[in-house]
This record gives structure tokens, sequence and C-alpha cells, in this order.
């Protein structure tokens, strides 16, 4: 084998004594420039007592982000080739968590020769018992962890080398896990001193970290798959969840979805902007969970007949997302919302081979809903007022038209049903009423709503103010109930 000019040395989890024979002897050669990631490593600091090193441990002091110094380094690297053949020596194997080395290898092609070196990994799973192979295990860096992080595995989090980022690792992990849940820390593996102990993740953050220290999770599934798991062993193992089927969990998929919505107009109206409601929130969460319960579950019943299963529906939403934002996604240009809203219902149109943007629309949906629905896809081509000024004319004309028919109409025998003329002009001025809605850019749906809370926040005063007197309300005549509507209205004028 010729002498390579440049090569690339993992120094291993500990001294110079774990390294391989030949990469020691290519380290040791008098004529070859050594540089070292950082002298913060037992074989690093030994190699420096042997022969003369540079380190780099100055980029680091110097750069302003680790991507800076991956670059620092690896231009340092190259310049030093032209002087003569030099090695660079990483902690570890030089093939795990080495970004430098990547880019080192990048920029010279084949021109390096690599000796990886042992990883702390290695060290870890001898320690642990964890067979990376069959558990999956998953290693994350603590300095840049996953967003969301997924706890399907047991999960290695390595560089935790800082008292700040081993108090976001916590916090991170706390988000999901419980305080007693065990983590394995270790710390120096390899050394004669090194550390491996359990510890619950509530005394997590306490401990003493460097440069060598390393986390190790293995708990339950939880989080989103752990509500996988769990729903499919319900679905084996309790009486109520293996008798239920789509149409029996319907009720119960429109009722959580009312009572989402529910706790999601008691957020601040600006929300998620200005200053966050955490109790709102904390309501919020919980009605989520119980809807996305609902979405589980129903993708769990169709996996049983090999229909489809959750993560199916998950990547199914995921490519219509990516295919219905080609200005994101691709090279289409959208500027503005409504451009945006009209490519959608384009696209939309083509994937569903629609004849007319009235169809898919579903008729159980809330009539106010609808109407806005169907408003909003005829706007996309067009069809719509630039202006609220002839929306308001619009709604003047209906009020009048519903009047008309009224008026010709005897008192108390204006018919109820769908033939009568009431009938109709009245949906027509809801419907120009929900028109004005989305122009004035108001949900008429939770304005309806928000309406009825008033409405009923009211009363109840009303109420009460009656019984104060000694009333009942039902014995009030009409101008009585004027006043106390007016009291109330003033008393609760929000």
């Amino acid at each position: 084998m010729s002498r390579p000019d440049l090569i690339i040395v993992g120094l291993g989890p500990a001294g110079l004594d774990r390294l391989a024979t030949r990469a020691l002897g290519l380290l040791d050669e008098s004529d070859r420039t050594v540089i070292v990631r950082t002298l913060q490593h037992p074989a690093a600091a030994e190699l420096a007592q042997r022969r003369p090193v540079v380190s780099c441990d100055d980029i680091y002091d110097a750069a302003g982000s680790f991507n800076e110094v991956y670059l620092a380094i690896a231009d340092r690297v190259i310049a030093a080739l032209a002087t003569g053949p030099v090695a660079y020596a990483v902690p570890g194997s030089a093939a795990v968590g080495e970004r430098a080395v990547a880019e080192i290898r990048r920029r010279v092609g084949d021109g390096a020769a690599v000796f990886p070196g042992e990883s702390f990994l290695d060290l870890l799973y001898l320690q642990t018992g964890i067979d990376p192979i069959s558990s999956g295990v998953k290693v994350v860096d603590g300095r840049d962890l996953p967003d969301p992080l997924i706890f399907d595995t047991p999960l290695v989090i390595t560089q935790v080398d800082r008292p700040e980022v081993l108090a976001d690792v916590a916090a991170q992990l706390g988000r999901v896990l419980e305080d007693t849940t065990p983590v394995v820390f270790c710390d120096r593996l390899g050394d004669g001193d090194e550390v491996v102990a359990t510890v619950p993740l509530a005394e997590l953050s306490g401990r003493a970290v460097g440069p060598r220290t390393s986390l190790l999770v293995d708990s339950e599934p939880v989080g989103w798959h752990g509500l996988v798991i769990t729903n499919r062993i319900l679905r084996r193992e309790c009486p109520w969840d293996r008798k239920q089927t789509h149409h029996s969990l319907l009720s119960h998929l429109i009722e959580e979805a009312y009572e989402t919505v529910e706790t999601i107009r008691a957020l601040p109206p600006e929300a998620p902007r200005g200053k966050p409601d955490y109790v709102a929130y904390a309501e919020v969460e919980e009605e989520l969970g119980d809807l996305l319960l609902q979405v589980v579950f129903h993708a769990t019943l169709a996996r049983e007949v090999g229909a489809f299963d959750v993560e199916e529906v998950a990547e199914m939403i995921r490519r219509k997302l990516v295919n219905r934002h080609p200005h994101v996604f691709g090279d289409v240009v959208a500027e503005d919302a409504p451009t945006v809203i009209s490519n959608w219902e384009m696209i939309k149109g083509e994937e569903k081979s629609r004849h007319s943007l009235m169809d898919d629309i579903p008729v159980a949906m809330p009539a106010i809903i609808r109407a806005d629905k169907m408003q909003r896809r005829a706007k996309s081509v067009g069809f719509d007022w630039d202006e609220v000024a002839p929306v308001f004319a619009k709604v003047l004309e209906e009020v009048d038209e519903l009047a008309a028919v009224a008026a010709d109409t005897a008192t108390g025998s204006i018919a109820a049903d769908a033939s009568s003329g009431a009938f109709a002009e009245l949906g027509d001025l809801l419907f120009a009423v929900v028109n004005l809605a989305r122009h004035l850019e108001v949900d008429p749906e939770l304005a309806l709503a928000g309406a009825g809370d008033r409405f009923a926040d009211r009363f109840r005063l009303m109420e009460e103010q009656a019984a104060v007197a000694g009333r009942s309300l039902g014995d009030h005549t009409l101008e009585e109930f004027d006043a106390l509507w007016e009291r109330a209205k003033s008393t609760r004028s929000s």
C-alpha cells in the first residue's frame, strides 16, 4: 500500500491504546502534519505529548456557528496539504458525527485514506446491552434535536457537551416523557473513570456534562407512535373497543370535532399572535387529542381489512399538500392568498376529476359552512364582487323581497315548508348574509355562535334580575321585557 498524503483517523472513545497499530504508525510519522479537531479528548492529549500537533480548538472559539467551524477545519486541513503529508484526527469514529470529515472528503474525493476508529456507540451498546439492529436504535445530536422528537425506538442523544445543551434536551424529553422515565447517562466511556448511570428524567439536568457525554432513552413508545400502538392494544383487548365499527364511531367523531371547535373559540381572536393564553391552550390540547384518537381509531379499523393504515393517511395528505402548493414545492409563482386559493381549487378539481366547482361539497355540511364554501369556490374563478358595497346592497334587496312576501301573506299563515315564498326568500337572505360575512373576513359560523353566546348570557341575566325581584320571567309584560333586556345588554355589552 502506497503512503497516503492525507489520512483521516478516528481516535476512538478513550486513549491511544485502543487505536489500530497502522493508524498510530502513520500519526507518528515525523514529516506528517497532524491536525486534531480538539485536544479535549484523552487520545488527542496523549498524541500531543508524543509529537507536535495542531489543534482546532481556536476555530471553535472564533466561529459564530458550528457550520462555520466545520468549513474552517476543512480549509485548514486542505491548506496544510500544500506543505506535505497531513493527518486529521478526530475523537471517536471518523465516520460518526464528523461533518468536517464529510466536507474534507467532498473536496479531495478519493484522495484521503480513512481509518474510522472505534465509536463511542460501540461501547455504549456494550455497556447498556442495546443491540442497534434488533432494537432499531436512533442516534441524534443533542445540539440539534429533531422536531418532532419521535420515541418509537431506543434513542441515543450525543454531544450533550454543555449544561445549556443538557437543560434543553431535558426540557424536550419532558414534553412527552414522565419525570420518572429512566435515562442512561454516559460519560468518558472507555476510560478508567467512565460513568454509566441510570437516573430519572427529573434529575437529569443536574448532572455534570463534558465533551464525551451521551444519553440513552429506552422508554415505551409515547407520543404519536405510542397513541397508535395503544389504540391497537385496546382494539384487541378492550370489550368496548372490540365492538366498534366505523359507523358506531361516527357520532364520537362529530362530537369531538364540535368540542374542539368550542375550545378553539375560547382562544384570543388573534391567536397564535399576541400574548398566549396557556390555560385556553391546555383545553385545546386536550380536545385535539380526543379528535386525533378518532382519526387513529378509524385508521386502525381500516388496517384490519387491509384498506389503509394511519401512516398511509399521513403520507396521502403530505403528498396532497405538496401537490397543491406548487408555489412552495415547485416553480409556480403565487404572491398573494387569492392566487393560492385559485390554484388550490384548480389542482383539487383535476385530482378529483370534478365536472363543476360545486361538486364534492358535502350536502351534510352545516348550511352556513356549505354556503361559505360554495361562494369561495365561485370566487376562485372570479364570480364575486370586488367591493363590499354591492354585497350590502344585495342583503338589503333580499330583506325587501322577504318583507314583500311576508306582507302579501295573511298574519300567522306563512308556510314553513320549502315550497313557500318565505322559505326561499329567507334562504336567499341568509345566503347573502354569509356572502357579506365573507367579504368582511368574518367567519359566519363563529359570528352566529358568538351572537348565540351573547344572547344566552344576557337572557340568564334577565332571569336573575327577575328572580331578585321575586317574579317569574313569564309574568313580565313586553315593555318590562324590553327594560330587562336593555339592562342586561348594558351590563353584558361585550
